[in-house]
């Protein structure tokens, strides 16, 4: 007679068999579209997973060319393997490896990861400038330039395209100016052919290169101090844009970006350009509105105040007292945000000193 030890084994292993055709049957029994759900569900999982891995296949391909199973099977994400086709899609074209850190979705880390995979080809890419004859016969004559100034209708007239300008612009105000050449290199709208064109031409405001020092470099004057001869001096400007550009100072309290002199009409763009280079603006010199008691026809005839930030400026004080800042002033509802980064250099909101 079998002990009931024995019994009990024997019962464990008649009922493992059944267990795996149970789970056998079930599985083999699950709708389709569960499977594939299941299936996606992996897949993006995988498509998500950092693409430097072991199982992805890294390698040199164009911006412009490849096609969206291709960067896929690389191992870059969906999202921003979309990306990258929308961009072409808009009619646009990689034309330096870091275009395609533009694209959206495209991360810092992923960037890092694909650039030194970027192949960008000899069709798309910029043009080398060595020579002043370059695209469309247009002749590029190189002078010394300082970058803390240069505007990016500047920067578009010696070869740069609208979005490298913007980049090059938006990267300065982000790192509080380039320095040397080094940080100027790093910016994204930079690529090395053009950097190394207009290494010996960039004056930085921190030091001069040596390449510079036997060059003719004009005299850079303050926009906000300069006499109308000063100005005359300058070219692009005639008397009439320098009686302008004088009056106008005058109304506004001082310049405090020399874009600002652009607003005017009588300065078209190519004589701005001209100019630009040759100009800075002492911000020291601007005359501040006391906005807590500047009367009206003080503030009526400042160009960036309207007939409506007029009255609600006056309204708002004769009911609940001034400001303390230009936050508070667009809480108000006197200035949305627009307005008040236009105006606000010029306003103070300390007493007056007797």
């Amino acid at each position: 007679m079998e002990s009931r030890s024995s019994q009990y084994t024997r019962g464990i292993l008649l009922l493992i068999p059944l267990v795996v055709i149970v789970v056998l049957l079930s599985f083999l029994a699950r709708p389709k579209a569960y499977q594939t759900h299941e299936k996606s569900v992996i897949c993006d999982t995988l498509d998500s997973a950092i693409i430097d891995t072991p199982a992805s296949k890294l390698h040199n391909f164009d911006p412009n060319i490849a096609d969206y199973k291709e960067l896929v099977e690389m191992g870059i994400e969906r999202n921003v393997a979309v990306a990258i086709i929308r961009w072409r899609k808009a009619g646009k074209v990689y034309r330096i490896k870091e275009d395609v850190a533009l694209c959206y979705a495209m991360t810092d880390s992923i960037y890092y990861i694909l650039e030194p995979y970027i192949n960008i080809g000899e069709e798309y890419r910029i043009k080398s400038r060595e020579s002043t004859e370059i695209k469309d016969s247009v002749t590029v004559t190189f002078v010394p330039f300082r970058i803390d100034t240069a505007t990016s209708a500047y920067l578009r007239t010696i070869g740069f395209s609208s979005r490298q300008a913007t980049l090059v612009i938006r990267y300065r105000d982000m790192i509080g100016g380039y320095r040397n050449f080094e940080e100027f290199e790093e910016c994204y709208g930079v690529d090395s052919t053009m950097a190394r064109l207009l290494k010996p031409y960039i004056i930085f405001p921190a030091q001069e290169s040596p390449e510079l020092q036997t060059l003719n470099i004009p005299e850079i004057v303050d926009v906000n101090s300069a006499d109308s001869t000063t100005l005359v001096g300058l070219p692009g400007i005639g008397a009439k844009s320098a009686l302008h550009i004088i009056r106008y100072r005058d109304l506004l309290g001082g310049y405090y970006d020399i874009s600002q002199i652009r607003e005017l009409e009588v300065v078209t763009e190519e004589n701005f350009c001209k100019f630009s280079q040759q100009i800075y603006c002492d911000s020291a010199r601007i005359e501040k509105i006391y906005i807590n008691f500047a009367g009206l026809k003080e503030l009526e005839v400042h160009p960036y105040l309207s007939n409506r930030m007029l009255k609600r400026i006056i309204n708002h004080r004769e009911l609940k007292g001034g400001w303390s800042t230009i936050e508070e002033m667009i809480d108000s509802k006197i200035f949305n945000k627009e307005e008040a980064a236009r105006i606000a250099p010029y306003l103070d909101f300390g007493t007056p000193s007797i």
